[in-house]
């Protein structure tokens, strides 16, 4: 399968990883559809930010995932889609979990019965490596048990059992694609690496909630490209993938690298309002690459200190759309 004169539809384009992966779309030939949530800003996210000459060859919608009509209407004519709508931040999933159930389970819904009905060629959907909670064996496996610790996990876990069953059921051509820890320009400094790089840009203070916890952070343009290997892979049907590096960086080494790249030292405080509750926090996920590799021939290829480095660089240019101190992690 190839992606060039291809009609996709990416749900959720209007956000980090989804802006991404409209722009590598778009230049990889395919007839490209955008489905953004709509507000009365006239704002199509962070698509606004991709290059003119790109964004002229994207057809966007404005609609909401909860909205089945409107995701019909997405759906359709579209061979393959790539569901990437979802509220994503794990703290405000304490404060208001139904509206996570709303729109990454029913949303979910809404998009797998439109596929079902219109009979797409394939369908990959997101999940999230929040689901495995923290594991009983490391590196994290896709065939590890699923333990969601927080109202955002539990979502996507249900989510994703949801996709996988319009497989068993309905032989529905869908891939569940597992990202792990995904960073790199456009990023809300609602993740700890862009927040950490917020805070040392504007001053020497860098307040987290925790920095002992463990992660595999994985550049954005290697998460897109396991996306669009996903997509013209000819054996993933029914099969969950994770994207992952293998390797796990503590929060602590994140700030040592930012330190490095600035060339100065960072003071490190502790926010309780940032931390999760006990039983919620997640010590560690780094995941097993294997099958990617195997199924997708796909591996990472951007190392962690190259992909801070354009990350800086764009936090930089854009400082005046971060507002520090705003976020929780």
């Amino acid at each position: 399968m190839t992606l060039a004169g291809k009609t996709v539809l990416v749900t959720g384009a209007g956000g980090f990883i989804g802006s991404h992966l409209t722009e590598a779309l778009v230049r990889a030939g395919a007839k490209v559809r955008a489905l953004v949530h709509y507000n009365s800003r006239e704002s199509w996210g962070q698509l606004d930010r991709l290059p003119p000459e790109v964004l002229r060859e994207v057809e966007v919608m404005t609609g909401d995932i909860r909205d089945s009509e409107r995701v019909r209407q997405a759906v359709d004519s579209r061979q393959i889609v790539f569901h990437l709508a979802a509220l994503i931040g794990i703290p405000y999933s304490y404060l208001a979990p139904r509206s996570y159930l709303q729109t990454n389970v029913e949303g979910t819904l809404n998009v797998l019965e439109a596929c079902h009905q219109r009979g797409v060629e394939r369908l990959l959907h997101t999940s999230t490596s929040e689901v495995y909670g923290t594991p009983q064996t490391v590196p994290i496996s896709e065939t590890h048990v699923m333990h969601a610790q927080s109202p955002y996990a539990a979502s996507k876990a249900a989510a994703d059992q949801l996709a996988l069953s319009y497989h068993a059921t309905f032989e529905l051509p869908i891939a569940v694609i597992r990202p792990f820890n995904t960073y790199g320009p456009r990023q809300s400094a609602r993740a700890v690496i862009a927040t950490i790089i917020t805070q040392a840009l504007a001053g020497n203070q860098v307040v987290l909630g925790s920095t002992d916890t463990t992660r595999d952070f994985l550049f954005v343009a290697d998460t897109v490209n396991g996306y669009l290997a996903a997509s013209e892979a000819t054996n993933v049907c029914g099969e969950v993938i994770q994207l992952g590096t293998g390797l796990g960086t503590r929060i602590a080494e994140v700030v040592t690298w930012v330190e490095k790249i600035l060339g100065r030292r960072l003071e490190v405080a502790m926010d309780p309002h940032r931390q999760r509750p006990a039983k919620s926090e997640v010590r560690q996920l780094i995941s097993s690459a294997a099958k990617a590799k195997e199924l997708l021939h796909w591996t990472p290829q951007v190392e962690l200190e190259t992909g801070l480095r354009q990350t800086i660089k764009w936090i930089d240019a854009h400082r005046a759309d971060y507002r520090v101190g705003q976020y929780s992690v």
